[in-house]
This record gives structure tokens, C-alpha cells and sequence, in this order.
């Protein structure tokens, strides 16, 4: 049989399922490239704003996070300061659980006991130990005194132990610490804001000079150990005279940190620590923090004082005030910078 082709124009038929199928098509691409463009991942600014206000009331606590350059390959976020989502949470959470503060008294688990009858009992069972072989078999890896375990040193500075923290908020978030950052208290005591440093920041990065062998012992032989923080190798050490030495040469800070401690020093001597630590600060970024006043400085006189820290190369940065968490109290600090190379 022979074949015939037929002479009819050539053209494109399109059915009517094959245009629903293509519009499908189309329409699932388009929501899926919108659905992508809106989740994406972009880096969110956070400002910290620490211009200082001489004068100024005490700083409303507002959700506030510093850079984490050691997380996440520099993406993270470590939370300092507590925000005011988590205060309603913990609100909430009191009031989901319809919970009252109740008088500390004794009652089916519970026998509250005053830090003296705690000591009491065990310096009279000795330690209140479950062995029963002689003390040179004593099991505890790391004996710690009475007076320790039951915390009196947490009274020792006549201010609530919870105050740590703010003023360890306050210090980081106005110098704008990371974990790498590098921290010098001076006068650290039983470590009631040092703890919160040390957590903080990488291992070696917190440093302290302090001249009471009672705190530096409450310090090595409760705080740390309790709080799980000997890895972190916290250098604490026990001098007078300001003398900073025993730090090496070659650390510089950047922030450093008296509370309260300056109170206590003949204002010469202030004067010869601010000296020999101008060297040890971060030029312009770094911090110098004082709290309560600066009277080594005012009693100088205004005119003065500008022209002996300006010999120091410091300059003074303004007051600030910061409120408590807890407890119905705030504190006032004096912030210096290095002002030159």
C-alpha cells in the first residue's frame, strides 16, 4: 500500500488539562520562592546604648544581648540582663501554680535552720558525715570549714548575695563584653559579682587582686567548687598596695572594676592603682568602672582631677545609675576610658 501525506498547515494544539497543569505548576513555584525570601535569616542589629547621663535616674531593664563571637561562628547571642519577657514568665508561672510565700517554718520535709544551728550541728557530728571509718579515711576529696558550707560568708559585705548579679549585668552590658573579653576586678571578695564574670567568659579571662585572706578562701574552697567553676581558672591573688604585678605585662583589660572598694583606700593609693592600671586598659573601648562616688577625685577639685587623669591618660566617661532585679535598690557608677594609645 502506498503512503500520502496530507497537505495541512503544521501547528501547536494545546489542551485545556495541559494549561491546568502548567498554571499548577507555576503557581506552586511562586509560593514556594515567596515562602523562602520570607524566612529568611538575616542578622538582626541590636543597639546597646551606654552613652553615659550625669545624673541620670536609675536604667529601666530592657531585653539586651551581647555578641558572642565564640558561638556559632560569631552568629550567637549570650543573653546578659534578664528581659522583661522573662519577669512576666516567671509572674505567670507563680501565679499558674497559685503559689503564696509562706512563713519559714517547720513543716512535713521541710526543717529550716539558721546558719548558726546548721554550723552547730556540723562542728557536734562532724560534718554530719555517713562513714564510719576514722577521720584519715575521711572520703571528701575537698574538705571545706564549717562557716563556709553554711554560707556566712554570703553576709560578710552587708548587702544581699543576689546583688552579684546586677552589678555583673550592668558592667558587661555597659562595656560591651564578649566571652573572649578579658575582666580585672579589683577587690573581688567571695566572689559575689566574680561568679557571674567567671561563668562568662572563656577560662583565664577573669582576674582579681584581693587583700583578705578569709574571702580568698571562701572564694578557692566554696564558691568555685560549688559552682562548678574550677575549670575555668579564674587568677585570684592575694596582694596589697594596688600592685598588679603578679598579672603579667602584657595583659590588657578590657574592663576593669572596683565596687565599693575604693571607700576603703587612702586616695593616694587609689591614685597609684589608676596609674599603674591605665596602661593595663583597652584603649577607647576599654572601661574603668568605679561605684558609690569618687572622692579620691572630687576632693581635688573638678579642674584638677581633669588634668591629673588627662596625665594618666584617662578620661572621665560620666555617672550612671542601675537598678536591682531583686531587691528594692540601685547603685551608682563612675565610668573612665583610656583616652590615648
Amino acid at each position: 500500500m502506498a503512503l500520502t501525506s496530507s497537505a495541512t498547515p503544521k501547528g501547536i494544539v494545546i489542551t485545556v488539562p495541559v494549561l491546568v497543569l502548567a498554571a499548577s505548576v507555576a503557581a506552586i513555584f511562586l509560593v514556594f520562592l515567596l515562602s523562602s525570601l520570607s524566612s529568611c535569616s538575616c542578622p538582626s542589629n541590636i543597639n546597646i546604648n551606654t552613652s553615659p547621663v550625669s545624673g541620670s535616674t536609675a536604667e529601666p531593664r530592657v531585653p539586651v544581648s551581647i555578641a558572642d563571637d565564640d558561638a556559632g561562628g560569631g552568629a550567637g547571642r549570650v543573653a546578659v540582663s534578664t528581659t522583661k519577657e522573662d519577669v512576666e514568665w516567671v509572674k505567670d508561672q507563680i501565679r499558674f501554680n497559685g503559689l503564696h510565700m509562706q512563713d519559714n517554718v517547720l513543716r512535713k520535709g521541710i526543717n529550716p535552720r539558721t546558719r548558726a544551728q546548721q554550723l552547730q550541728d556540723l562542728e557536734q557530728f562532724k560534718g554530719i558525715s555517713h562513714y564510719e571509718e576514722p577521720e584519715a579515711n575521711n572520703h571528701t576529696a575537698f574538705p571545706c570549714p564549717g562557716e563556709l558550707l553554711v554560707e556566712e560568708h554570703h553576709s560578710n559585705y552587708g548587702e544581699p548575695w543576689a546583688g552579684g548579679r546586677d552589678v555583673f549585668e550592668f558592667l558587661a552590658e555597659s562595656s560591651h563584653l564578649t566571652p573572649d573579653s578579658r575582666v580585672l576586678e579589683i577587690g573581688c571578695g567571695t566572689l559575689r559579682v566574680g561568679l557571674h564574670f567567671i561563668r562568662y567568659l572563656n577560662p583565664e579571662h577573669f582576674h582579681c587582686l584581693e587583700r583578705d585572706e578569709l574571702s580568698l578562701m571562701a572564694a578557692f574552697r566554696y564558691e568555685l567548687p560549688s559552682q562548678g567553676l574550677l575549670y575555668k581558672r579564674p587568677l585570684i591573688v592575694k596582694g596589697e598596695d594596688m600592685d598588679f604585678t603578679m598579672f603579667g605585662s602584657g595583659v590588657v583589660y578590657d574592663l576593669i572594676y572596683a565596687s565599693a572598694v575604693f571607700l576603703h583606700m587612702p586616695d593616694k593609693l587609689v591614685w597609684v592603682g589608676l596609674e599603674r592600671l591605665a596602661s593595663k586598659l583597652k584603649p577607647y573601648d576599654g572601661r574603668i568602672y568605679v561605684s558609690h562616688n569618687i572622692k579620691f577625685c572630687s576632693r581635688m577639685g573638678g579642674e584638677e582631677c581633669t588634668k591629673r587623669l588627662t596625665s594618666l591618660g584617662l578620661e572621665y566617661i560620666g555617672k550612671h545609675t542601675h537598678d536591682s532585679l531583686l531587691f528594692n535598690h540601685y547603685e551608682i557608677w563612675f565610668g573612665f576610658r583610656r583616652s590615648k594609645e
